[in-house]
């Protein structure tokens, strides 16, 4: 039975509280929200701070906010997201995103600023402490070589977030607190295409707030890529929003995931599509464009170069989607489950 290391557990009341302890010992230190990520971790000794600031009793983090823009609180959970009546009319993306996150059970507790904020995954990191001692560990911790490419001088490991990409696609911004004040930047300025450096989070600083701009007129599909239609992490992802005008593409954001060490946008889609009708020439010129970017590694299931060209088959589906197509079908088959 593996087993949590010792640590002191502090239970803030408020983020300004919250704040100022995070900022007493920010490199011992690490945030609680859902614990679904870092309690296994924790475990398998990938991650041993000192000190966890837990998050669940914040109420200022579970706060949704409709106005012309949805405001959404990094403490609520997935399940909520996915139960949210009103946030699935209004960002049907952002559902599809958070409702095929790993099972009911852990959707009830993981929550949207924790799947932001995932830790990188890989088949040479996440196994057991023992497991990882007997090749002299890896890069990302403890050791000195990527296994995944022995001659890489940075990790390698691959951002598995599902809700990531389809908030890069919707231009998401993400608000980060700190002791020092408080700064809102775009969601795809969180990350870094660095297995173990992925974040651009302070360690000082607390995720607390997703700001997603007003999205009337618009379109949005997320379509995800495991073997299983349940519990897996994606292995290939594709995110688009899309807002039609007059039968043309007005504006259009197109985002993959799990092919990197983060969330890519491909702006190269993007220009395919804009002032373009949505016929199955353009969405197909566009799905070539995102293609370009994935450079999915040896490092999780499937066969990298397999997951490589479903990066074509996911963007030209939820691009279909976004046109209103009817891909239950489709979805049944590459999904394993219906999103209805």
């Amino acid at each position: 039975m593996m087993r949590l290391p010792s640590f002191t557990y502090r239970a803030p009341r408020t983020i300004d509280e919250a704040a100022a302890w995070l900022a007493e010992s920010p490199a011992e230190t690490m945030l609680l929200a859902g614990g679904t990520d870092l309690l296994p971790n924790m475990k398998r000794r990938q991650q041993t701070p000192k000190i966890v600031i837990a998050l669940r009793r914040l109420d200022a983090l579970k706060v949704r906010r409709y106005t012309s823009d949805i405001t959404i609180g990094a403490g609520v959970t997935l399940a909520e997201i996915v139960g949210d009546d009103r946030l699935r009319a209004a960002c049907r993306g952002l559902w599809q995103a958070a409702a095929q996150v790993a099972t009911p059970h852990l959707r009830s507790m993981g929550t949207i600023g924790g799947n932001l904020c995932l830790d990188t995954r890989c088949t040479y990191y996440d196994q057991s402490l023992e497991w990882r001692k007997a090749i002299d560990f890896c890069m990302k911790k403890d050791g000195q070589t990527c296994w995944v490419a022995t001659s890489s001088p940075r990790c390698l490991a691959v951002s598995s977030t599902d809700t990531a990409p389809m908030l890069l696609a919707l231009g998401a911004r993400v608000r980060l607190v700190s002791a020092r004040g408080e700064r809102t930047i775009d969601a795809a300025d969180l990350y870094h295409n660095d297995g173990m450096r992925h974040l651009t989070r302070r360690p000082d600083e607390i995720l607390t707030h997703v700001l997603v701009p007003d999205q009337t007129g618009h379109a949005s599909a997320y379509w995800k890529l495991r073997r299983r239609g349940s519990f897996d992490f994606p292995v290939a992802s594709a995110a688009a929003c899309v807002r039609l005008v007059d039968g043309r593409v007005a504006s259009a954001r197109v985002a993959l995931g799990a092919v990197a060490s983060r969330p890519l946008l491909s702006t190269a889609a993007s220009d395919v599509l804009v002032n373009q009708p949505l016929t199955d020439e353009v969405i197909s010129a566009a799905a070539d464009a995102a293609y370009e970017i994935a450079k999915p590694m040896d490092n999780t299931d499937f066969e990298l170069l397999w997951r490589k060209k479903m990066i074509k088959s996911l963007v030209a589906a939820a691009l279909r989607e976004v046109r209103g197509d009817d891909v239950r079908e489709l979805r049944q088959k590459i999904a394993r489950q219906q999103l209805s």
